[in-house]
């Protein structure tokens, strides 16, 4: 079985694999929301929101969080090189 800490956790996202098309995850405004929607329940939110904040991903929803929290977060926090472990100590971070 593929494991999230196996380096694949996108086969095990919510939307990859073809379950919903990847445009739907590079919106804005209000379509954000229902992209976001898509995060809540998913296994791999916190690696997928870790890669984007690592590769620092400028655009769409990436593990529950928009480009504009994204950035906010990076901002506050410029220390931090490998988000991966600061997300599981910091609940709040990765709270819907």
């Amino acid at each position: 079985m593929v494991s999230a800490r196996d380096g694949h956790w996108t086969a095990m996202a919510s939307c990859g694999a073809g379950k919903m098309p990847p445009d739907d995850l590079f919106v804005e405004g209000p379509a954000q929301r229902e992209a976001r929607a898509v995060c809540i329940g998913c296994p791999v939110r916190l690696e997928c929101l870790a890669d984007a904040l690592d590769n620092r991903m400028d655009f769409g929803v990436w593990g529950g969080m928009t480009e504009r929290e994204r950035r906010a977060l990076l901002r506050q926090r410029p220390e931090v090189r490998s988000w991966h472990s600061e997300l599981v100590l910091d609940d709040e971070l990765v709270s819907p």
